[in-house]
């Protein structure tokens, strides 16, 4: 019975342990829009049979990393600026909200958990050897809302926030934005500490949606690039 649960653990991890590579590999950059995800290749690279495979690029499908292509595996998704347009205007309805709801709650511990994700964005010099920044971010925001208590909302927004990991590292390398972003996660932590509704929601408000508009002009502008090249 006991060899039986192991082995069904195993099979349930096995998926989920190769979603997490190959996840990591298109956020990376590894893995650029366009590429061919080929199931018999990657499970001669995995060393595993083609299910899991198949499991995995159903989830990262569900993610929007992938899309099902006929006759074909899968190719890694192309960046959508309508798609970044949409998440980041969601991400600034939701976060806003839960902010509102969340200040008047706030304690101290929640204030020093989002200063010290502050000093873990500044533990490593460079993307390549930072911790992945769309984890961070997320870790930072949720820091402040979870004293909200609404775990609905929170697991909506961390779903949005999975989707944005991708569009966030683009971010950090086309628009230098990790100083904007450092400093404004700063102020928000300030604005919590005051209970500074009245300048807390709209700075976060304006944050969103501004690393939203820079991200979706420097796609625009680097695939203008690609074209005349």
């Amino acid at each position: 019975m006991e060899n039986t649960r192991e082995k069904l653990a195993a099979r349930v991890r096995l998926p989920n342990q190769i979603v997490d590579r190959l996840r990591d590999r298109i956020l990376s950059g590894e893995l650029r829009e366009g590429v061919e995800l080929i199931q018999e290749a990657l499970a001669a690279e995995y060393a595993v049979s083609r299910a899991p495979i198949r499991e995995a690029l159903r989830q990262l499908e569900a993610e929007g990393l992938v899309n099902s292509a006929p006759h074909r595996s899968a190719i890694v998704s192309e960046i959508s600026v309508p798609d970044i347009t949409e998440i980041f205007e969601l991400r600034a309805l939701i976060e806003c909200e839960l902010l509102k709801l969340a200040m008047p709650k706030i304690q101290d511990h929640h204030l020093a958990r989002a200063d010290e994700i502050i000093r873990l964005s500044y533990a490593s010099k460079g993307l390549a050897k930072m911790p992945d920044w769309g984890e961070l971010n997320w870790q930072f925001h949720s820091a402040l809302y979870i004293a909200a208590e609404r775990p609905s909302s929170l697991d909506l927004l961390r779903q949005l926030h999975q989707k944005a990991r991708r569009y966030l590292r683009l971010h950090m390398v086309v628009t230098h934005g990790i100083a904007r972003a450092r400093q404004d996660h700063r102020r928000i932590v300030e604005l919590c500490a005051e209970r500074n509704l009245d300048e807390g929601i709209p700075f976060l408000r304006t944050h969103i949606l501004d690393a939203g508009r820079d991200l979706a002009s420097a796609v625009l502008a680097r695939s203008a690039g690609e074209r005349v090249t």
